[in-house]
């Protein structure tokens, strides 16, 4: 995160040419005619991981004229024409040279096999790779990539050479001195007094970098590894690596809780100095472009600039004992209640130790909090208004776990949970699931309470049940209007997020509802995630044929392969698109290699309706993997790919 709100990302610059290879990121044939300003003059697009046998399956046609009913086909891996139709009739703008997005509706194509769809006229397009398969084949590796990111992500001593050449890293958190709660001016650019020691000695080592900079928050490292958790709870794939990954994160988290002062730490190192430029009293880790391991090698001593950098201040939520903020509490505790739900069968006493955390930071709750919650210092990094969700989510895990160990407080806490969805469901900052909205996984977890007949409270299973819908419809809303049936802003941050958390919201609604309406329209958010966008690139790095070459990630863009292959950061989860106007302005570090991808912009071409994309190093604004986004990403591929939801997409077509 090297801008406030959010993180840094970047684009891959892969290339998909005439024959269709991985070589242009906008697949067009040689012999088709080039508009004025050189881009192709049809493109398709394809979820380029891949379609259940059964999920509705669509295409896109991107054309610089009217193209209605162009004859495609979809031809298998021996070249063999497997299937034929026609554009649709009704075409959607998108820019000035792409006047008309068709659908090329694919869903007859049942077979398992490698295919591609080529368009012969009045245009010539042929799409890249795609295949179709049950989805759990399709999603397993995906998943074992998003873990494999997390891992990239690890910090002190106990990391993975065999991932971007990682070695230990911030070993002087071991030692970490607490100060007191920084002041930022109110456009959080500038620390404006000196930092105030409060304590020394705490062990914060481990946990996870937050995104492409070396910053470890609770508020992202909650929320991933609440959502590692839920996904091993949900589904077997991935589960030795998944489950050892989230405990890493649960460890981290463990330490960032003193349970003897009741203490909970929210953040360690420092984000924003006491200049913008990096030249004051203070340097942020964002004012360096370097590996991890650097830090520890700097000679510095207390007043030296340099010093928070190697000797990474520690900040606290709140004071000893005093109340916490109520987002962080709630899903602090939500962490380690799924733990203990999970260790509750193989490892009791664990598992009630873990129970007694959660019931701890839980009653710490500020349920009257004013003024700004706690996320992060400064505030700006991560704005949050909601909590409500956070708690009904705390009180909900921890009723299941109490539930699973015979604790007498589980009824208790499944009451909470109600009356805190309760409280959501009246307040006028509800959401969709993402980093500062946690309701689906709460609502979802509280219907499993009450279905096992335990107290929902205030809250109804019904109420809780339309509220899984409201979201949905939310973006359906958004979807109806857009050419590619995105359901996400992406004219804002955390687009690709938003997009996976209606995918994972979309397969909790139906486990709850038992309702299928709404799984074509998760399919086609994760198709527009994974390529079947205006861009032809996927936001999963390593993800399809054409993703982010270029991470704004300090460990992927100095240790690893610039090229696409090789070592690559992969698995990790970018924003994605966001608004053209705030893409004005990139980072540039000296230290910072150039990618090939640099040396042309293959993505601006396709900007529109506001939106651009780039694949720069610099370009934080889109192409920056964050742990957050990742996580969704993780656990949407966990609901699609397990068991209990994949009866839809690999047998009836939705």
């Amino acid at each position: 995160m090297f801008q406030p709100r959010h993180r840094a990302i970047s684009t891959t610059a892969a290339v998909i040419a005439a024959t269709a290879l991985a070589v242009s990121c906008t697949p067009h044939s040689s012999s088709e005619a080039k508009p004025a300003s050189g881009a192709p003059t049809a493109v398709v697009r394809v979820d380029q991981v891949g379609y259940g046998p059964g999920e509705t399956k669509h295409a896109y046609l991107m054309t610089s004229r009217s193209s209605a009913r162009a004859p495609f086909r979809v031809l298998d891996a021996s070249g063999k024409r497997v299937l034929s139709g026609t554009a649709g009739p009704s075409p959607r703008r998108w820019n000035g040279t792409y006047k008309s997005v068709y659908v090329l509706d694919l869903s007859r194509l049942a077979a398992p096999g490698e295919y591609r769809v080529e368009v012969t006229g009045p245009v010539t397009a042929i799409s890249p790779k795609f295949r179709v398969a049950p989805v759990s084949e399709l999603f397993g590796r995906v998943i074992e990539d998003n873990v494999r990111f997390f891992t990239a992500q690890r910090d002190g001593a106990d990391v993975d050479a065999g991932v971007l050449r990682r070695k230990p890293s911030h070993l002087a958190d071991r030692r970490a001195t607490v100060y007191d709660t920084p002041h930022y001016d109110e456009d959080a650019q500038r620390l404006l007094s000196p930092l105030k020691p409060v304590k020394r000695a705490v062990d914060v080592s481990g946990g996870w970098f937050d995104a492409g900079d070396f910053l470890k928050f609770t508020h992202t490292a909650s929320f991933s590894a609440a959502s590692l958790l839920l996904a091993q709870r949900n589904s077997p794939v991935g589960e030795e690596k998944l489950s050892t990954e989230a405990r890493h994160g649960l460890e981290w988290l463990d330490k960032m809780w003193n349970a003897s002062s009741r203490t909970l730490y929210a953040q360690v190192g420092i984000g924003m100095g006491d200049t913008e430029d990096g030249t004051g009293k203070v340097r942020s880790d964002h004012d360096i472009w370097r590996l991890p391991e650097a830090d520890d090698k700097m000679d510095v001593k207390p007043g030296d600039p340099d010093y928070t950098i190697k000797h990474r201040p520690v900040f606290r939520a709140a004071p000893p004992g005093k109340p916490l903020s109520p987002n962080l509490a709630g899903r602090v505790a939500a962490v380690f209640a799924l733990a203990a739900q999970l260790d509750a069968e193989d490892d009791p006493d664990q598992a009630r130790e873990e129970l007694e955390k959660a019931a701890q930071i839980y009653e710490l709750a500020d349920t009257s909090p004013k003024g700004q919650l706690v996320t992060a210092f400064p505030h700006g990094f991560y704005p949050e208004s909601s909590w409500a969700d956070d708690m009904e989510f705390g009180a909900a895990e921890l009723a299941l776990a109490g539930t699973a160990l015979g604790d007498d407080r589980a009824s208790q806490w499944s009451r909470q949970a109600g009356h805190w969805a309760t409280k959501y469901l009246a307040s006028d900052s509800r959401g969709t699931l993402e980093l500062s909205d946690v309701s689906a996984l709460a609502h979802a977890d509280l219907i499993k309470l009450i279905d096992a007949g335990g107290p929902g409270g205030e809250a109804g299973r019904g109420r809780l049940v339309a509220d899984l819908k409201r979201q949905l419809d939310d973006g359906k809303a958004r979807a109806a209007h857009d050419p590619f049936r995105a359901g996400a802003v992406y004219t804002d941050f955390d687009s690709v997020p938003h997009a996976f958390g209606l995918v994972a919201t979309a397969q909790l609604y139906r486990q709850a509802s038992g309702d299928s309406r709404y799984d074509s329209f998760a399919t086609q958010q994760r198709n527009w995630a994974l390529g079947a966008n205006a861009w032809g690139s996927s936001f999963v790095i390593g993800a399809g044929s054409t993703f982010p070459h270029c991470p704004e990630h300090q460990s992927a863009n100095l240790a690893g392969s610039l090229t696409g292959k090789g070592d690559i950061l992969t698995g990790g989860v970018v924003n994605g698109p966001n608004a053209v106007g705030k893409l004005k302005e990139l980072n540039s570090f000296p230290a910072m290699r150039r990618c090939p991808a640099h040396k042309r912009d293959p993505f601006s071409v396709f900007d529109g309706h506001g939106a651009g994309y780039r694949d720069h190093v610099g370009a934080w604004q889109t192409v920056e993997p964050a742990d957050d986004f990742t996580a969704a990403a993780l656990l949407a591929f966990s609901l699609t790919a397990s068991p209990k939801t994949t009866a839809s997409s690999d047998g009836d077509v939705a």
